[in-house]
């Protein structure tokens, strides 16, 4: 499956699931570990370890798997890392702490829809 295609898929699916603020960032011009980063906040750690839960689920149904997650329930950052999209759920107070979206700015790295 092409990124843009994943990208899309995990967009949808953190909005189904109440996610807020969704950003996608993309970042293929500036590493090589990935080529989108998808940030959105959760209303509590336990809503951040749900919605990647939900996302994990309609990956597999369609014969993907991560390659790892990291954080928990208990978490107020859980990441996961799907390949060529990276999945960052955070709660506000998290978000605004760490504001990664303001770490990968350089040069226009933010994008509303991957076309």
């Amino acid at each position: 499956m092409e990124s843009n295609e994943l990208v899309k898929i995990v967009e949808t699916e953190l909005d189904l699931r109440k996610g807020l603020r969704i950003s996608v960032l993309d970042v293929r011009n500036k590493t090589s570990i990935t080529d989108y980063m998808v940030i959105a906040t959760a209303t509590s750690s336990r809503h951040a370890k749900s919605l990647c839960d939900y996302v994990v689920i309609k990956i597999k149904e369609l014969g993907l798997h991560p390659l790892g997650i990291e954080g928990d329930s208990g978490s107020d950052w859980v990441l996961l890392d799907l390949g060529d999209v990276i999945v960052h759920v955070m709660t506000g107070q998290s978000r605004e702490f760490y504001q990664l979206e303001k770490l990968w700015s350089v040069s226009g790295a933010e994008v509303d829809k991957v076309g």
